[in-house]
Formats: C-alpha cells, structure tokens, sequence
C-alpha cells in the first residue's frame, strides 16, 4: 500500500508554462503502456472488483495497444483498499494508490501526475457509460487530432437513462456554463474523460479544484487556451445509488465558477502559453462567428453608454464636445472589453498598444458621427434631439462595423506562431 501526500500546488504562484509543442500521432509499436485509465473511488467495496475486472476484460479485446488500470483510493474507510491491492496483484497491467483525503479531483490529479502514459483518462466506478465509447474517445488523442475527448450525455446520439431530477440538474449547470463562462463544450460533468499527458503537465497546476469542480475548470481552461476539445456521443445509464450529495456539489461548483471567472476576467491565468506552437493550431484564426457575436454584444453596452453620456453633457457642452467626450469614453471602455471578452487577449501586455489602436479605430467613429450631426444640423438646423439620436445611431452602426473589421485585422489580429514541430 502506497500513500500519496496531498500536492501544495494550490498554495504555489501560478507558473508560465512552456508553449505545447504540435500534436503528433503516437507510434504504431509503442513500447510502453499508451493509454492509463484511472478509477478513482471512495468506499466502493460492493462495485470496485465488478468495474475493474469488466474494464480489464473490455481492453484486453478491444484495445490495440498496452494499457495500464490505475485504481485511486482517495481515503476509502471500508475493504476498498485490500480489494484494490488483490485486483493490482492478480490482474496485469493494474496499479493502485491511496490518498490520504478524499477529493475525486485531488485523486485525478496525483494519478494523472504521476503516470508516464501518453494518454490518461478516466471513468468512474459505477460504469454508468457503455465501454464501447472508450476507443472512440481516446483514438483522436492517440491519432493526434485532439488534446482533450469528453463523453456527452447531451449531444444527439447520445442514448441516456436517467431520472427527471438529474437530467435538469445537469442541463442546468451546462447552460449556467455557457452563459456565464461562455463554454464550447455540451457535457462538463460527464465522468468519462481523457487528456494526452504533454497537455495534462501544462493544465493541473493550473487547476486550483480538488473536488467535483475539477472537471469543469480543466475544460474551461483548456477551451480558453486554444486547445482542442473532442466530443464523443455516450449511452449512459444513471447509477441509483450514486453518494454525489447534489445540494453541496452545486454550491461547490457556483464557488468555483466565480473563483475561475474572476481569474480569466484577471488575466491571472497564463494561457496564450498554453497554444500549440506549428502546424494549423497556430495559424487558424479565431471564429469569426463567435468574436462577432460578443464584438456585438459589447458594443451594445458601449452603444447605450455613450447615447446616455451624450445625453448628460449636450446641456453643458453643445452636440458636437459632447458626442467627442462620450464616444472617447465610450472608445476607451469599448476596446478594454473587446480585447478581453471578444479576441481573449489577457494580462497587461501590448494593453497601451491596444487602446493606442483602439483610438485610431475612435477616430474614425468620431468622424461618422461628428459628420453625421453636422450633415444633420446642415440639412435641418431644426432637429430635435430624438432626430440628432437616430442620426448618431445610423452612424454608429456603420463605425461599429468599420471598428471590428479593424479590430480584427489589425488591432488585435489573430496570433500567428511557428515553432519545431514534434519528432
């Protein structure tokens, strides 16, 4: 029996990591174990054996390369520990820890830190997804083609047996997910996941969770560095006697999105180091789709800023000052938020750079609407000041697209990096 002292990571300052390098397809004739497959468990002793023979069985047939079983105790207080170390001794290929405290997240995190495997994943002891899933999942890892595979219980093709209760309360979080942190992924909770080792070093220090959380906040991080995240549909059979107390875990995990929340909007977390360097990873733009939905969304707060500025200083300054001070106000706001939320350029580097540029950008939203208004006063000298709104309305919406297109392309444009490709 081995015992694995709890990591300080936590307590450490963040450290920068190394750039990845490009992905590359593992050999045909890999030496040593390719894939770890961790179980972590607490107090399983009636379905520890059942899941880890079945699981052995299942890779023996359907695996092509050597694989590794690694049961992670993480402080079980009932016979789960002495069934764990007969399973490791009698069945080959199989491994066990014990942890000291519990935590599913600190038990993924000492297994998965402490493998030389080049693909871990892990599942949890219930088996509630069909193994026939686990191949699909690791084989874009394998292949080359991803960084990190998920199941999903929430994409179509998805087969899923489960009570109305956990069914919302899944579907819940995912949506709280996308709407807070602005996820790509359907399925953060799904215990059925895996990570190519090269990316794992990189995201556990990175990741502060030792719990439930800990799925969740290693996916947020890796979508927001770039990397790539592949999906794979599951059949998935709710486990009736699952210990997840649901009322806790939820807490938990509306205290970790805050917490992550506020290192990304912090920029306290470095992630333009985490992108792949070479190869179509550094090259392939931003979605276009994507930053243009939140350009917009952003410039519609700045829009009703500026138009209430406006408002307040026209009385005291005249039309033509107070369009100048609110739309500059306006400007300065509008590209702090587009360079964080829009194109995901973090901390403080290239920041005065940015709102340099961003003022060039203003310039020529000054002058539509400064135009617009003296074309207006020109044309009507009479207008009222619902007219002069409409006006700089019109006018806005041709600067905010004329804005993002320089934005794009020229204020933050998307990273190009190159870089020695993997052996």
């Amino acid at each position: 029996m081995r015992t694995v002292r709890r990591s300080a990571l936590i307590d450490r300052p963040i450290p920068e990591p190394s750039a990845l390098p490009r992905r590359a397809p593992l050999p045909a004739h890999h030496p040593d174990p390719v894939l770890d497959v961790v179980v972590p468990v607490y107090n399983e002793e009636n379905d520890l054996e059942r899941c880890v023979r079945r699981l052995h069985a299942h890779l023996g047939e359907t695996f092509p390369y050597a694989f590794r079983i690694t049961i992670a105790d993480n402080a079980s207080t009932d016979a789960t520990p002495r069934i764990a170390a007969r399973l490791a001794a009698e069945l080959p290929g199989t491994d066990w820890i014990r942890l000291a405290e519990k935590g599913r997240g600190r038990a993924l995190h000492t297994a998965w830190s402490r493998s030389r495997a080049p693909v871990l994943a892990y599942l949890d002891v219930d088996l509630s997804t069909d193994l026939a899933a686990l191949l699909p999942l690791v084989a874009p890892l394998i292949s080359g083609h991803s960084d990190i595979a998920i199941g999903t219980r929430l994409a179509r093709g998805s087969r899923v047996v489960r009570g109305p209760k956990r069914e919302v309360i899944s579907r819940c979080y995912n949506g709280l997910l996308r709407s807070t942190l602005a996820v790509g992924f359907s399925d953060a909770q799904c215990g059925f996941k895996a990570v190519r080792r090269d990316v794992a070093e990189r995201l556990l220090p990175l990741v502060e969770d030792r719990e439930w959380f800990f799925d969740t906040e290693l996916l947020v991080i890796a979508e927001r560095a770039g990397l790539r995240i592949h999906e794979v549909p599951v059949d998935w059979v709710d486990d009736p006697d699952s210990r997840v107390h649901i009322l806790s875990t939820a807490l938990a995990d509306l205290r970790g999105m805050a917490r992550l929340g506020r290192a990304l909007a912090g920029g306290r977390l470095p992630l333009t180091a985490l992108h792949r360097s070479g190869g179509l990873d550094g090259e392939l733009p931003a979605g276009l789709a994507r930053q243009a939905v939140r350009f917009a969304a952003v410039g519609a707060a700045s829009t009703l800023c500026y138009l209430l500025l406006y408002t307040l200083l026209r009385p005291a300054t005249g039309a033509q000052a107070a369009n100048a001070l609110a739309l500059l106000a306006s400007a300065i706001a509008n590209t702090a938020a587009n360079r964080r939320l829009t194109f995901g350029v973090r901390g403080r580097d290239g920041a005065l750079r940015h709102q340099l540029k961003g003022l060039a950008a203003f310039v020529v939203g000054l002058t539509l609407t400064s135009g617009s208004l003296a074309v207006l006063h020109h044309t009507a000298p009479g207008a009222g000041h619902r007219v002069e709104l409409a006006a700089l309305i019109a006018a806005n919406l041709a600067a905010t697209l004329l804005r993002f297109l320089l934005f794009r392309a020229w204020v933050f444009p998307a990273r190009r990096t190159t870089g020695p490709t993997a052996s």
